[in-house]
């Protein structure tokens, strides 16, 4: 199941996707990759394997670095445009397992052998190459990923004990509350990396953690059985992250739309709130 998902991931990068719209997906999925695997070591320096509040490191990297491509496509119909749509051909990469697999190896916090990883390259290459080819082919994955994803989260759930879910309720909730803030970041960095003319609120739209992350503890521990213990508490925590982030995330993108649409307008000069205070003096 988790190969069959890696191939529908892997057909949803469009290699015709060039220009501005690549530009993006790499800066996006680029800076949700390096601020995951810097909360990850940082975490686990200062707090060990046990983490914070219960969050392992690798459940951070494993949710910071993963987005909700879903909700990134329907917010950026209303606040992005067309090549914020493009970019969710390689924001579609952090998917599944493959990054927050390579953040454990080269950051030292998990021993991954370089086999999991090319198991795990194999099938995105397989989905990526027949996606490029056959247009078909990759619609019918699209319309395919929502029910395999459904189908392994009832494996995923059909695994865990109603008691693990009590206990990774608080700390789930802090996980989803920490990747929400991320937007934030996002926000503010890729901003400052797109041509003026570019710049929009869509960097938010990325401070999310999809339910797909919830597959990604498990991936881990089969290939670093060290982490088997800790599997079912991390897949809970993820998936309580990705309902949290997918309840506040269109609210902080929506609000820092409206902060960019005041800003452009001169709101936060000077002479802009001369011009408010007037409007709002005439009103009274």
């Amino acid at each position: 199941m988790m190969g069959f998902f890696l191939i529908i991931c892997g057909s949803m990068i469009n290699i015709k996707q060039v220009g501005m719209p690549l530009y993006k997906g790499v800066i996006m999925t680029g800076t949700k990759f390096v601020l995951g695997c810097i909360l990850g070591v940082v975490v686990g320096k200062v707090c060990g394997p046990a983490g914070f509040l219960g969050i392992a490191p690798f459940v951070l990297i494993a949710a910071i670095t993963n987005s909700n491509g879903s909700l990134y496509i329907s917010l950026s119909s209303q606040f992005g445009n067309a090549t914020d749509t493009g970019a969710i051909s390689i924001l579609s990469m952090n998917d599944g397992p493959f990054f927050t697999l390579v953040a454990l190896g080269a950051t030292g916090l998990a021993s991954i052998p370089i086999m999991s990883l090319v198991a795990v390259l194999v099938p995105l290459l397989i989905g990526f190459i027949w996606g490029n080819i056959d247009a078909g082919f990759r619609k019918a994955c699209k319309a395919a990923q929502p029910i395999v994803t459904f189908f392994m989260t009832i494996s995923i759930g059909a695994k865990s004990s109603v008691w693990t879910i009590v206990q990774a309720g608080v700390s789930g909730i802090v996980l989803g509350l920490i990747s929400a803030a991320t937007a934030f970041i996002f926000f503010f960095v890729i901003n400052l990396l797109l041509p003026k003319k570019e710049r929009n609120a869509m960097g938010a739209a990325i401070g999310t953690t999809a339910l797909n992350s919830a597959m990604t503890p498990a991936a881990v521990a089969e290939a670093d059985p060290s982490y088997a213990n800790v599997v079912d508490m991390a897949t809970v925590q993820c998936s309580t992250a990705s309902i949290i982030t997918l309840f506040l995330c269109p609210f902080i993108t929506a609000a820092l739309d409206n902060y960019m649409m005041k800003h452009q307008k001169g709101i936060y000069s000077p002479e802009g709130w001369a011009h408010e205070k007037a409007l709002a003096h005439a009103s009274k």
